[in-house]
């Protein structure tokens, strides 16, 4: 690699981190899109799945006394059992159809919500559809990485405050990816050489984790609100870009 590809790897980190740091998630959004210029996908994704960890390690002492485990525990236990099925389900999916819907998903629920001006609170289900929204979170978690979405909307249609909604799906997103990262891991989908890529990334990864905790700290209910539903809109509009560039 040169100069300018360790550069650019290191600029992608920096962004991953910052938005991971500022809003939960958000790492693959922002860094996968500069990563894949200097890297391959074989690489650069497990790469992601491990700056991810790195950055929700990292901002996760700055929230824990804010995080209502009440509220985590059904998220993640359903969300364990979805995984192993999403990955069963990555023979039999059509990779074109998932992205299509998945994206109209995340571009149209996510404006609704916005423009929404009555604050919502819905209390329907309780802790048993918390539990199959995890499920669900799991299983597009296994199938494709996407383990975010579906409990970060539906933390917003709860109602739920800044401190809860990011508890929540920073938490369950942590255990979903450090549980894909072992299985990787373990399948031997890891190869030796990503060791000094993640070496090159993790002060990036550090540093704009370390950014973007700052930021969060320093923003609103609303604020936190509307960035996190942009990213969900950018992460859509991503997806229908390569389901239709496919065709």
């Amino acid at each position: 690699m040169t100069a300018a590809s360790y550069a650019i790897l290191f600029s992608g980190a920096l962004a991953g981190g910052f938005v991971s740091g500022l809003a939960g998630f958000g790492t693959a959004l922002m860094a996968l899109g500069i990563w894949l210029y200097v890297l391959p996908p074989t690489l650069a994704v497990p790469l992601v799945l491990i700056c991810s960890v790195i950055a929700q390690v990292s901002t996760l002492p700055s929230i824990w006394k804010t995080i209502d485990f009440r509220l985590i525990w059904p998220f993640i236990i359903g969300g364990l059992a979805g995984v192993p099925i999403g990955i069963l389900l990555i023979a039999h999916a059509d990779p074109i159809v998932f992205k299509r819907t998945i994206g109209v998903f995340l571009v149209v629920f996510p404006m609704v919500l916005y423009f929404q001006k009555a604050p919502m609170a819905i209390r329907f289900g309780g802790k048993w559809a918390d539990t199959a929204i995890g499920f669900a979170g799991g299983i597009l978690g296994g199938l494709a990485g996407l383990s975010g979405p579906l409990p970060i909307l539906w933390a917003s249609l709860r109602g739920w405050g800044k401190a809860e909604r990011r508890g929540v799906f920073q938490t369950f997103n942590f255990t979903i990816l450090a549980t894909a990262l072992c299985v990787q891991v373990a399948s031997g989908l890891v190869r030796g050489e990503i060791v000094w890529l993640v070496l090159c990334a993790f002060p990036g990864t550090l540093l704009g984790a370390w950014l973007g905790a700052r930021v969060y700290h320093a923003m609103s209910d609303r604020n936190f609100s509307d960035i996190v539903l942009g990213l969900l809109v950018l992460s859509g509009i991503g997806l229908l870009w390569s389901g239709f560039a496919a065709r």
